[in-house]
């Protein structure tokens, strides 16, 4: 029993590394975040149903992990592409909920199933790889500017020297000749 859990646990994880969680991480008002739509399908839910458990635990979900999105965000966000069904039911009637880091660990403790733990695991993995990235930019960001610094004062020797000889002197010269 206990392997089969293991089993699907491992076929779950794998399937979600398939997916690619770091697609679905936004970045909005600063924050990397994920969206209740997004995260109602890694969980295997209808968004209605994820948003209602999520509204039945507000106190556990304050601004910084948790926020609501606005008209002009919610509109930049959607494709230009995709056009809204005109059957009844067929689009959001709300606007999307935005869920920070924090707020996606906190979601652990409102859904309790064994696959949103193995979600919530996925999920924390690539936030934890996104930031080992930046973390790998911003070093990347300061060797380049190291070496610029090092290169320019080398070239400005070279330039300092060039405009030197560009000078006429300052001494006149003696004219040869009649």
């Amino acid at each position: 029993m206990i392997e089969d859990l293991k089993t699907q646990s491992d076929t779950l994880i794998s399937h979600l590394q398939v997916e690619n969680i770091h697609q679905r991480i936004l970045t909005l008002r600063g924050h990397r975040v994920m969206l209740d739509s997004d995260l109602a399908v890694l969980y295997g839910v209808p968004t209605k149903v994820f948003n209602q458990a999520v509204q039945r635990n507000t106190d556990r979900f304050p601004e910084d992990f948790m926020f609501q999105l606005s008209r002009a965000e919610a509109n930049s966000l959607r494709s230009q592409i995709v056009t809204l069904k005109t059957e009844r039911g067929k689009h959001r009637k709300y606007l999307p909920f935005a869920f920070t880091e924090q707020g996606v660990a906190m979601l652990s403790g409102v859904l309790r199933s064994q696959r949103a733990v193995q979600v919530n695991i996925a999920i924390m993995r690539a936030f934890v790889q996104m930031r080992r990235m930046l973390v790998s930019h911003v070093d990347l960001a300061r060797k380049i500017d190291t070496l610029e610094r090092t290169y320019d004062a080398q070239f400005r020797v070279v330039f300092d020297a060039i405009r030197a000889l560009m000078e006429p002197p300052k001494t006149p010269r003696r004219r040869i000749g009649f």
